[in-house]
This record gives structure tokens, sequence and C-alpha cells, in this order.
């Protein structure tokens, strides 16, 4: 069991910058692959970012490349995602997600492969 806990999101004007916080506590958070995704009122969750166990490997949505930033810090058992030059587009709840991975497994990029989810934070970028 991973329980994921998320915080930052809020309104911000376009292009302001926004920090998620995805707190994991139960299982080790090292073994787990993690990655953010959103869901726009009325439209389908969207993948946005992954990290692999280490972050020594990441991958980006084409929407949001150069713009978002994954990291995550295995100290703390936190994930990020700095958000940079937002967008309205970029309007959604946002969720953390965790799969546990072998060693063998970079990013995992398919929502359906993914275990463990937060609860979401609201981003609400305006014009």
């Amino acid at each position: 069991q991973v329980q994921l806990v998320e915080s930052g999101g809020g309104l911000v004007q376009a292009r302001g910058s926004l920090r998620l916080s995805c707190a994991a506590s139960g299982r080790t958070f090292s073994d787990c692959a993690m990655g953010w995704f959103r869901q726009a009122p009325g439209k389908e969750r969207d993948f946005v970012a992954a990290i692999s166990r280490s972050g020594g490997s990441t991958y980006y949505a084409d929407s949001v490349k150069g713009r978002f930033t994954i990291s995550r810090d295995n100290i703390k058992n936190t994930v990020y995602l700095q958000m940079n030059n937002l967008k309205p587009a970029d309007t959604a709840f946002y969720y953390c997600a965790a799969v546990p991975t072998s060693l063998g497994i970079r990013v995992v990029l398919t929502m359906s492969d993914y275990r463990y989810w937060g609860q979401g934070t609201q981003v609400t970028v305006s014009s």
C-alpha cells in the first residue's frame, strides 16, 4: 500500500508558476516509479510526466515539455511537478500516481500501469 498526498495547487495567471508536491507513505518510496496526470472537466485523464525510481530518467508529454519539470526527493519521499509558463490549457485536476517497479523499469507512461493514486489537486490558470 502507498498513500499519496498532494499539495500546491491553486489559481494563477497565465505565464505564472506553481510547484505541486506529492508526499508518499506506506511502501518504500524509492521502490516506485512516479507519474503526474491531469484531467479537465469533461475530458479524459492525460499523461503529464513520469520519473523513474532513482530519478535518473524522466519523460514528458509534448504539451508540457520545456515548461514542466518532474523531480523527486527520496529522502523526503516526495515527488514534485514544477510548472512554469502556465497556460489556460493547463487548467485541470492534477493527480500523482505511483507503481512499484523492478530495477529494470525506467519510466512508466501508461495510466493503467499505475497502482496508487493521490486525491488530486486543482490547478486553474486564468488568461
